[in-house]
């Protein structure tokens, strides 16, 4: 018989008791169509990733006009921020070619601040990326896979309503960005009132080419030929639209008619200082859900709430709100916006070092410039009264009525209304 060593059988008993390999692979979860697998440690998590996976496909769908005939899984990793690659950015969406064709691998570091946009758009890309390469599933191995264009996410996750309150102060200006600028630009470089009113752009024109005719399905051609496809954006959103363009390759006579008329649709003249300071007062008076009732928060008071998880979404749509506000509010209020713009995404993420500070200075200039819109007030209507040399004719709609309303009514004189008149009289 041979010995055996004290250690290696310790070692081989530990094993014999060891449950099967399963618990060494990540646990898996499968969407509705099946078409995303979603690996993680958290079962709710990537329970949430696929319906959310699901709703994005769907939009794309509906957006080109296509059924869902998906060739290729897209796999998912979720995890948590990794201390020792700080690096490592929050989505990363990669292609590599198999034994059996193409594979798509998308990895989320999802963490404690994540907001469902961010997860949102890393999925759109995902589900175009995956259209994109349908026609050409020969990609070499080590193929850099390109992101699709920026305008046609941000078109994807804007709405229509916050589109024509935020293009309504540039088409009042006659400074409309044109379309070639518009493709040309590079929304990373843009600063936060930028990048709200790149997206404004971005949601109009997918609206203006789903509005042409068979618009879908040469929306749905175009991502087929982004693989292929040079740098130009013009030139490749022309080929498919060439009605955009007049001979000399200027879109002016369709774009701009089009941004004027989407933003005539929702009236939205520039607030006073004192309207900004009161609908700027409103959203900081925020709403929140807890524990089954409502309760109302100042975001100053930001300590008593910052720790509950439920209210993040309530951050998420303050800075959205904020981020509308600014197209709208008097100029001399936009710092004061941004700021408070700058605070609510900070607060979304759970961070709180230095927002009360922040939050005092930030009050402090508001009160500075209310104090100083109120004195401009004041003059002016001080001037108004005392040194004009005649009516501003201010009130003359005002002087106009009250002078009608202060006659008496014509009556009519012939035989009937006579009679009637009479009758009222004794009655």
């Amino acid at each position: 018989m041979i010995p055996v060593c004290p250690a290696i059988f310790t070692v081989l008993c530990a094993l014999a008791c060891t449950p099967p390999a399963r618990a060494m692979f990540p646990e898996r979860s499968v969407s509705t169509s099946r078409q995303f697998l979603v690996y993680g440690p958290d079962i709710q998590l990537r329970g949430l990733i696929c319906d959310l996976a699901e709703r994005s496909k769907r939009d794309v769908l509906q957006l080109i006009g296509q059924r869902d005939e998906w060739r290729t899984p897209i796999v998912i990793h979720v995890q948590g921020p990794q201390a020792n690659l700080p690096e490592i950015p929050r989505a990363s969406l990669s292609l590599s070619q198999t034994g059996f064709g193409l594979k798509f691998q998308l990895n989320l570091i999802v963490v404690s601040d994540a907001v469902q946009p961010e997860i949102r758009r890393a999925l759109l890309s995902a589900v175009l990326v995956e259209i994109m390469y349908r026609r050409v599933p020969e990609v070499p191995a080590g193929t850099t896979c390109p992101p699709p264009p920026e305008w046609l996410l941000d078109g994807l996750q804007g709405d229509i309503g916050g589109m024509t309150r935020a293009l309504a102060a540039p088409a009042a200006a006659r400074k409309i960005l044109s379309l070639e600028e518009l493709l040309r630009q590079r929304p990373a470089s843009l600063d936060s009132a930028g990048r709200s009113l790149y997206c404004a752009y971005s949601v109009a024109l997918l609206e203006l080419l789903t509005q042409m005719p068979d618009g879908r399905h040469r929306l749905a051609r175009f991502i087929d030929d982004l693989p292929a496809a040079s740098d130009d954006g013009v030139a490749h959103l022309r080929a498919q639209f060439p009605e955009l363009f007049d001979p000399t390759g200027s879109s002016r006579k369709v774009w701009l008619p089009h941004i004027a008329r989407l933003s005539a649709s929702q009236s939205c003249p520039l607030f006073s200082g004192e309207e900004s300071e009161r609908v700027l007062d409103e959203l900081l008076s925020a709403r929140i859900s807890r524990a089954g009732s409502e309760e109302r928060y100042q975001l100053h008071e930001f300590s008593k709430f910052i720790r509950d998880v439920s209210v993040r979404p309530a951050l998420v749509r303050l800075r959205k709100e904020l981020s509308a506000l600014v197209a709208q509010a008097s100029p001399i209020y936009r710092p004061a916006i941004f700021e408070y713009e700058k605070i609510a995404t900070l607060l979304a993420r759970g961070k709180t070092n230095g927002i009360a500070e922040r939050l005092a200075r930030v009050s402090v200039s508001r009160k500075r410039l209310s104090a100083q819109m109120r004195k401009i007030d004041d003059y002016m209507n001080w001037f108004e009264a005392t040194q004009s040399r005649g009516p501003s004719g201010v009130f003359a709609d005002y002087m106009k009525a009250a002078d009608l309303a202060d006659r008496p009514a014509e009556r009519r004189r012939d035989a009937i209304s006579v009679y009637l008149d009479a009758l009222e009289t004794q009655f």
